[in-house]
């Protein structure tokens, strides 16, 4: 697939993962939404969106998950970090293991100055109030101070991976939002976009209907006469 165009992007990062969800429902995706973890850290700039680059771990053994595996540099967790293109989110796959850390803050600060969008891990993070206060999107499972060793071994970079009950192949476009954090297979990211951007006109409409005294019948979901007003609603905005 093309990289992640920069119209599509800058939709995504400005509807909600609500509606996201809701036009990936109309698509026959219902398990799009990573459950179990929350955003870190503060928004800011809108959304996090990007490509999702993927590690996976499994289960740790005692004769191979030692303080020393650390000294290689092609550790999968270190080689991970050093690999993400800029841009991409790692996305971790902890099989929502929340005993330990999946990372900490040197780790994600390296990401953040590699210029990484975002990391998202279905496990706690460790130095969490650190971390908290960084200007880089980190949605997790909260904090934890133990280190990964003890229940995580890195096994493989960038292959479809599990995280937070939901499949995550490589290349597909993460958006994380106040609410939580979507996952838009990549070939209908584009159309998705437009679609979300369509429905939230829609929807502030008739936000608008319904605080003016409006009924559900007829309003939500519009009917032919409401789609009609709409339509003149958006004109006279020029939306």
């Amino acid at each position: 697939m093309p990289d992640l165009s920069q119209e599509t992007t800058n939709l995504l990062r400005h509807v909600s993962v609500a509606t996201l969800c809701t036009q990936l429902f109309k698509r026959g995706f219902r398990n799009v939404f990573i459950q179990g973890i929350a955003r870190l850290t503060d928004p800011s700039g809108g959304n996090l969106v990007g490509p999702a680059f993927t590690m996976r771990n499994i289960p740790s053994r005692e004769d191979l998950d030692q303080i020393s595996a650390f000294d290689n540099p092609d550790h999968p967790q270190r080689k991970g970090i050093e690999s993400v293109p800029p841009g991409h989110v790692l996305v971790l796959d902890c099989r929502g293991e929340t005993r330990v850390a999946s990372g900490g803050q040197i780790l994600t600060t390296r990401l953040k100055v590699r210029g990484a969008a975002g990391l998202v891990s279905d496990g706690p993070v460790r130095d969490s109030g650190a971390i908290s206060e960084m200007d880089f999107p980190v949605y997790c499972a909260g904090g934890s101070a133990p280190l990964n060793l003890i229940h995580h071994h890195a096994i493989d970079l960038n292959v479809p991976i599990g995280c937070g009950g939901v499949a995550v192949y490589p290349g597909d476009v993460i958006v994380g939002d106040d609410e939580g954090v979507a996952v838009i297979p990549r070939h209908l990211a584009d159309e998705v976009a437009r679609d979300a951007v369509e429905q939230e006109k829609m929807e502030a409409f008739i936000l608008e209907r319904v605080e003016g005294g409006a009924k559900l019948a007829g309003t939500y979901p519009p009917n032919a006469e409401t789609r009609a007003a709409f339509e003149a609603w958006r004109k006279q905005k020029g939306i």
